[in-house]
This record gives C-alpha cells, structure tokens and sequence, in this order.
C-alpha cells in the first residue's frame, strides 16, 4: 500500500476480486452510493466497498449473532461498521492476503439474507 499525506492509496485488486463475486450473483447490480460501490439485489445492498480508512473493506448482512462471533474470533480482520453495525452487518477487512473462499461464502450468505426466495434459489 502507498501512503500519502492525505489518504492511504488502496491498490484496486482486493476492490475489484469482490466486485466479480458480487456481480456472479444472480441478477446482482453494482451502484455507488455514498462515494463508495454497493452491490444489490432487488434495490436492496447486500455488500458495500468502503475504502475511507484507507484499508479496502466489504461490508455485509450477517445472520442474527454472527457478527459478534465473527468479530470475537478475528478482530484484525473483522469489525463492527458504523451506521450499519447495530443492525448485526459486519465489516472485512480484504486488503492484507484475505481468504477469498471465505469471503466469497460471506457474500453469499449475505446475498441469501436479501435476495427474493427465487433468485436465492438459483445459487444452489
């Protein structure tokens, strides 16, 4: 990563591997909201890119009690999201040798959450 003054400067390769997760998803949209890329499904986000920290993160629904287990077990990769954490989502960190096949199943999970019943059906 190179630092400037300003902002970090994040290099586009964790940023653009989640993009091509999210957007294998069935009928899954790219649209930035907040200076930020966020994918969805029916208008509804189901992840979102933030890169304000200067570390690349992916935002996402979690199931009821995951994101507590998640952060506790990892909290350098993991963490609460402002705005969003209260609501059970949780942040991850993408940009230090993540594990995509495990990020890959998040994003799928969190696509499940807010996908209709038949789009979810057509990742099975």
């Amino acid at each position: 990563m190179i630092r400037t003054p300003e902002r970090a400067i994040v290099p586009d390769q964790p940023i653009d591997r989640v993009r091509k997760l999210c957007l294998a998803l069935p009928e899954a949209a790219e649209q930035e909201a907040w200076g930020d890329p966020t994918f969805r499904v029916g208008g509804k986000i189901f992840a979102m890119l933030k890169r304000g920290d200067g570390r690349a993160s992916v935002w996402l629904k979690a199931p009821d009690g995951s994101q507590s287990i998640l952060v506790g077990a990892d909290p350098d990769r993991f963490f609460v999201p402002p705005y969003l954490g209260h609501r059970g989502w949780v942040g991850i960190r993408v940009d230090d040798d993540p594990d995509w096949a495990e990020i890959a199943a998040l994003l799928e999970r969190s696509y499940r959450l807010i996908a209709s019943k038949r789009l979810a059906r057509r990742i099975d």
